[in-house]
């Protein structure tokens, strides 16, 4: 995992990444959706707080998914339980 010579930003938070950042000192993934490179840090939760979600997706691309998936959900069943 070598990024290029020339620098690169996060995609969520806009900040630098280095090459010599390391795993434990924070270090960077690329989102498997955008396909950007991203902090560590800057990856969605999984089930546990401190354990990221696989496949690495950013948290930008999560809200992006989020939202068209819990808008059907919301006013559908309860808008026919109630007219009926």
């Amino acid at each position: 995992m070598l990024l290029g010579i020339e620098p690169r930003a996060c995609a969520v938070c806009r900040k630098g990444l280095y090459r010599n950042m390391t795993f434990f000192r924070g270090g960077w993934s690329r989102c498997t959706v955008c396909d950007q490179f991203v902090h560590y840090s800057c990856l969605a939760s999984g089930k546990v707080s401190f354990l990221k979600q696989r496949p690495r997706i950013c948290k930008a691309c999560r809200e992006a998914q989020a939202p068209a998936s819990e808008a059907p959900s919301v006013g559908g069943p309860a808008a026919q339980a109630v007219g009926t």
